[in-house]
Order: structure tokens, then C-alpha cells, then sequence
């Protein structure tokens, strides 16, 4: 372990994902294919640890072709019942459904806005959201912003948005820099 004095939540956990904390999360992301990653990986979370899906995201590039939203939104249903067999990620039908279900309404959406990066950062007016919390207490699960993106994308059909998952979505493509102050990556992240 190093010196770095890091948010409480990512201090003293194994090395993936203290690299996951120092090096992306809260680092604005413009990129529609690390946009869609997080979709995925995001959902996929959902009622478990982010710890349990940082040690597949290998797995979870594998089985949804590194993250091609083009290629995942033509998975057939082989391709489904496949993928529910594949042990290098989270085997839950309804969470590999609406990878490709969200991939295609992705697509909508790019084709609608230019890119999701425009589409999701229209929700922040195109400008980060900078916090100044003192403690992990002081972290919402939810805000105004995330509340309104979630119920955006499930009205154009998505799965596995719902407010908190959209919050954390925005926390790490860093829509919303929610580094406590006193963390090392607090003044790297602000946009």
C-alpha cells in the first residue's frame, strides 16, 4: 500500500480496485464505448458489490465483445443463452437481457444525439458537478440530475437505470466529482 490518502471507500481494498479509484473513477468520460462499459458493468451491479463486478470486467469484456455496442446490440438469443453459461461474469438473464436490449437503445440514442456522451452530459448542463464532501456519510445515492436521467432512459426503454445506478454511472465517468476533499484524486477529477 501506498501513502495517498484516498475516499474512504476505496482505501485499504485490493489493488484492482485502489487502480480502479486512482486512475478512473470521477474522470470526466467522453467516450461512448466507456460510456456503454459502465452501463453494463453498472447494471450488472446491482444488488451486489462493485468489488464482485471489478474482478469479472475481464470477463465482462470477453463475453460483450470489449464493450461494442454495435456488436452487442445484435446478440441473438444463442448469444443470450450462452452467455448465461459463462462463468467469467454475473450469470443473471435479466441483467445479460438488458446489456443488449441498452445496447440497441443506445444506439437510438447516439443516432438522436450525435453520442451518448452528448445525450448524458446534457443532464449536468455539459458541466461537471463539483462536491465538496468532507466524509463518505455526506455521499448521496441519488440527486436530481441522476433521478432525471434514470427516468429518461427507462421511458426510452432501458433496464437496469434506475436512479441510484444512473448516480453511480455519473460518479464514475465523472458527470459528478463526488472524491471527498482531503482524497488525492479530489483536484485531478474537477473538470
Amino acid at each position: 500500500m501506498d501513502n495517498f490518502k484516498r475516499c474512504e471507500w476505496a482505501d485499504q481494498q485490493f489493488e484492482e480496485y485502489e487502480a480502479y479509484h486512482d486512475k478512473e473513477w470521477g474522470v470526466p468520460v467522453y467516450n461512448d464505448q466507456v460510456h456503454f462499459e459502465f452501463l453494463i458493468l453498472e447494471g450488472a451491479q446491482a444488488g451486489l458489490s462493485w468489488s464482485t463486478i471489478l474482478k469479472k470486467r475481464e470477463g465482462y469484456r470477453k463475453a460483450f465483445s470489449n464493450f461494442d455496442v454495435q456488436k452487442v446490440a445484435r446478440y441473438d438469443e444463442h448469444k443470450i443463452l450462452e452467455l448465461i453459461e459463462f462463468e467469467g461474469i454475473v450469470r443473471n438473464k435479466l441483467k445479460i437481457r438488458s446489456a443488449v436490449t441498452n445496447a440497441q437503445h443506445f444506439i437510438e440514442i447516439q443516432n438522436e444525439f450525435g453520442s451518448f456522451s452528448d445525450y448524458i452530459w446534457s443532464f449536468v448542463d455539459g458541466k461537471q458537478i463539483v462536491n465538496s464532501w468532507t466524509s463518505l456519510d455526506q455521499v448521496p445515492a441519488t440527486s436530481a440530475e441522476s433521478d432525471a436521467l434514470s427516468k429518461d432512459l427507462k421511458q426510452r426503454g432501458f433496464k437496469f437505470v434506475g436512479s441510484t445506478i444512473m448516480y453511480a454511472h455519473m460518479q464514475a465517468c465523472g458527470l459528478v466529482n463526488d472524491h471527498t476533499i482531503d482524497c488525492f484524486r479530489y483536484e485531478a477529477c474537477k473538470q
